[in-house]
């Protein structure tokens, strides 16, 4: 999707091709240290920047490739994608969390990390993405907190395009578990 996207966009191709294989190098598997998890976009571009110095790229080339790695978390704020190459590999990942792929990823996540799949979300919850009490955080809750909002985020026309199918197709999907577990159909 990353090479798709780059070309559609006229981004440098081996820039947003090297920041794939390595945005999620370090600290992104499901089920483990949840501090880690959320640094790592910073600690895939050390492991990036120890990839690319040893294979003799050039500083300027690391650069474009370090920024679009630190640049393509959803929650971290820290550093947002300026440059085209960035921006389509935030656009890239965002696409992964979406339609069937999104769906079966965001209960892979739940089940690794035993949440239930589905849970009532609390109006608390839908206000402030904050649990109540006991509340559990399902796959469900990750629709509602997150990949709902998805399609707002993203920066380039071709993955709007992509991303419209995709967020309808996990609308419905949730809309349709939602009913099921509540034995609604």
């Amino acid at each position: 999707m990353a090479s798709r996207l780059a070309l559609q966009e006229n981004a440098d191709l081996l820039t947003v091709q090297t920041a794939a294989l390595l945005h999620d190098a370090e600290g992104s598997a499901p089920g483990g240290d949840k501090s880690e998890r959320a640094t790592h976009h910073l600690n895939s571009a050390e492991f990036a920047q120890q990839v690319l110095d040893q294979a003799g790229w050039q500083k300027e080339d690391i650069a474009k490739v370090l920024h679009c790695i630190r640049a393509h978390r959803f929650r971290s704020g820290l550093e947002e994608p300026v440059t085209i190459e960035a921006k389509v590999l935030f656009d890239a990942d965002k696409l992964d969390v979406l339609g069937a792929i999104g769906a079966a990823r965001t209960i892979a996540y739940a089940v690794l990390d035993h949440m239930p799949v589905y849970a009532d979300v609390s109006d608390q919850f839908e206000r402030t993405g904050k649990e109540e009490p006991g509340e559990k955080h399902s796959s469900y809750h990750e629709y509602i907190f997150k990949l709902r909002k998805v399609k707002d985020r993203l920066y380039t026309n071709s993955a709007r395009i992509i991303a419209r199918g995709r967020h309808r197709y996990l609308k419905n999907f949730y809309e349709r578990l939602q009913k099921e577990m509540r034995s609604e159909i």
